[in-house]
């Protein structure tokens, strides 16, 4: 058994990563300040005696008493909406909070993984994003704040890596979605799930043919544990992990309005500054190193969603 720490362990992605250590036998820390994260999340996980919940900033020194294996750095708001309201937070989430989390890895001699994201690419002019691509980021706009903090972060747990010989990990994780999103989270797949269930217009961003790929909570989770786990990947740089299956954003909104049997009609506003036009990951490193490559279909993932929002709108009826 292992003693991992989990930041933004309250969160989407998180929660799920949480539970699948417990499941598997390990103890479990986690650091939270709840700031987008949820205590609902864990709450069924915080009977186990193998689980700690620590409700803390990480922007702020903190500590963890005891050994630690394993350090999972995933805090961090990650939601568009949250970029110009947040986004002092989310720079220093990014930069003092991943500093606070690699002394920690330092201090307990810790394996180390931090959560990228494909927002590195930016505007990607290379297609689709491979691991050697640098991107092409607008380091003033509005999406700046989370693009920009999570290059920096990259850049300074390599420099922890190389400095200190801290064993350091790089996971770039593409979109993911699955039944633990929140409806207001602000991103496309539970807006449109939300939109669609209540008969409200579908809201698309420009005219709906710029592309994303998603990828199942499930298969992201074994991304993430395997890209920790392997002994065969320290120094090897960043790697990918998302669906390399490409679907418009039209092509989405109209598979959730059939699934749901939805009656809502689109409607198209302006595009968001800087909002990429394509976005696919080149994940053949992921399968090369890993053996890793998403399982879930879109179609079956989206039920999941969609089972869920039903489910707990059809609760919150019945408490009323």
């Amino acid at each position: 058994m292992e003693r991992i720490v989990i930041t933004g362990g309250a969160g989407f992605i998180g929660s799920a990563l949480c539970e699948r250590l417990l499941n598997e036998g390990n103890s479990v820390v986690c650091i939270d300040n709840l700031s987008s994260g949820r205590r609902l999340n864990i709450a069924h996980l915080e009977s186990r005696e193998s689980m700690l919940f620590l409700k803390k900033d990480i922007t702020e020194h903190f500590s963890v008493e005891g050994s630690v294996d394993k350090v999972y750095h995933l805090a961090s708001m990650a939601s568009p909406k949250d970029f110009e309201s947040h986004a002092l937070e989310i720079a220093l989430t990014g930069s003092i909070g991943t500093l606070n989390a690699l002394e920690l890895a330092r201090e307990k001699n810790a394996r180390f993984l931090f959560t990228s994201t494909s927002e590195v690419y930016g505007q990607p002019t290379r297609h689709p994003q491979s691991e050697d691509y640098w991107g092409n980021v607008n380091p003033v706009g509005v999406r700046a704040c989370y693009d920009e903090s999570k290059r920096f972060s990259e850049m300074l747990s390599t420099v922890f890596g190389r400095t200190y010989g801290l064993d350091i990990r790089i996971a770039r994780i593409f979109n993911t979605y699955g039944p633990g999103m929140r409806p207001g989270d602000g991103r496309v797949i539970p807006n449109f799930v939300s939109q669609a269930l209540q008969n409200r217009p579908i809201t698309i961003n420009g005219d709906g043919q710029q592309t994303r790929s998603f990828c199942y909570i499930d298969d992201m989770v074994d991304g993430l544990i395997r890209l920790m786990n392997t002994e065969k990947l320290k120094d090897s740089g960043p790697v990918n992990l998302g669906s390399d299956r490409e679907i418009t954003v039209l092509q989405l909104a109209n598979m959730i309005k059939d699934i749901t049997g939805s009656e809502s009609k689109l409607v198209f506003n302006e595009m968001p500054q800087d909002d990429p036009v394509r976005r696919r990951p080149d994940i053949r490193k992921a399968y090369q190193l890993l053996g890793w490559k998403p399982k879930t279909a879109l179609s079956t993932g989206l039920r999941k969603v969609i089972e869920r929002y039903q489910s707990t709108s059809s609760m919150k009826q019945n408490a009323k």
